[in-house]
């Protein structure tokens, strides 16, 4: 199998960190922080948390610089970094009773809290313009695992068996988290 090399536009950035040079630390913080703050806050919804956790991200990305390869883009990795730190965060929530999940391999199918939006209609997501701020906002208002469910897959890109393994629920909990996650962000924005 073929090892793909990625261009990555700040190569010598990167190369300059590895030789220790705090300027270069510097830099690459400021270009990625807020886009990497973001990924903290939509798993997290909690600006402190996310704060703490970008803050080891990056520490974690600067000391183990050595370890890049250069096989994805330093920002492809310095993302995955951030999204595990975040994750392992909310287990950390978890053992001390702060999210809850549904396990829903222990209910029947059909039994919820009502009839999908999908069931009474066809809903064309193409044709439907929301406001972004409006959804981040009720993003923010959505349980915690819906949150999370639906962050993790149509913003960081996570399929959901992914999703079940790095936060230790089923791929049919997963699913599931993710279709109620969209119906009540629907719901709250009519």
């Amino acid at each position: 199998m073929e090892t793909k090399l990625y261009i990555d536009r700040h190569v010598e950035l990167v190369e300059k960190c590895k030789q220790g040079e705090r300027r270069a630390q510097y830099e690459l913080y400021k270009h990625y922080s807020k886009a990497m703050f973001n990924v903290c806050m939509r798993i997290l919804n909690h600006v402190g948390e996310a704060e703490d956790v970008l803050q080891e991200a990056f520490l974690d990305a600067f000391n183990n610089l050595h370890t890049f390869r250069n096989q994805s883009t330093f920002g492809a990795w310095l993302k995955q970094i951030v999204v595990n730190r975040a994750i392992n965060h909310l287990r950390s929530r978890k053992s001390r009773g702060g999210i809850q999940w549904t396990d829903l391999d222990s209910q029947r199918l059909g039994e919820d809290d009502g009839l999908d939006v999908a069931d009474t209609e066809p809903y064309d997501e193409e044709g439907v313009q929301l406001e972004v701020d409006r959804v981040r906002r009720a993003m923010q208002d959505l349980p915690e695992g819906y949150r999370v469910v639906l962050s993790l897959y149509l913003f960081e890109g996570y399929d959901h068996e992914e999703i079940g393994a790095v936060l230790g629920i089923s791929e049919t909990t997963s699913r599931t988290q993710y279709m109620r996650a969209k119906k009540r962000l629907v719901e709250m924005l009519k």
